[in-house]
């Protein structure tokens, strides 16, 4: 019996912190800045970006010509379910936008790419 409630409060005191991790690595997201980037600023070139939220991470190189998004390759995207995110690419190229929706069922995994995109993007700034 005494075994039994030990490993009982063990489970509930790793519940409780894998709860809080959880809500923790949403909060972030949730605070990740969006800015829209004018493209026609943005120098022609080969730009990498990241975005690291502590549980979803990504890194994207993004090549721009003629002040255009001509390819985004996904570099690397560690996730948990957040796989179907990574459609958001091709939709940024066909847009010119990184200014696009969340996948469903994959919200978090979609807003680390699209900061990674942007966050590459904003290298081709002029300073």
């Amino acid at each position: 019996m005494i075994v039994v409630s030990v490993l009982l409060v063990i489970g509930l005191f790793a519940g409780g912190i894998y709860l809080k991790s959880i809500g923790d690595y949403k909060a972030k997201v949730n605070a990740l800045p969006f800015d829209e980037i004018d493209l026609t600023k943005v120098e022609d070139g080969v730009y990498e970006g990241q975005c690291d939220t502590g549980v979803v991470r990504a890194r994207v190189q993004v090549t721009v010509r003629d002040h255009q998004l001509e390819s985004i390759e996904l570099l690397k995207h560690e996730n948990g379910r957040g796989t179907p995110a990574e459609a958001i690419l091709d939709q940024m190229v066909r847009t010119q936008t990184t200014a696009v929706d969340a996948v469903s069922g994959a919200t978090c995994s979609s807003k680390v790419i699209r900061k990674a995109v942007e966050n590459a993007i904003t290298e081709g700034l002029p300073n």
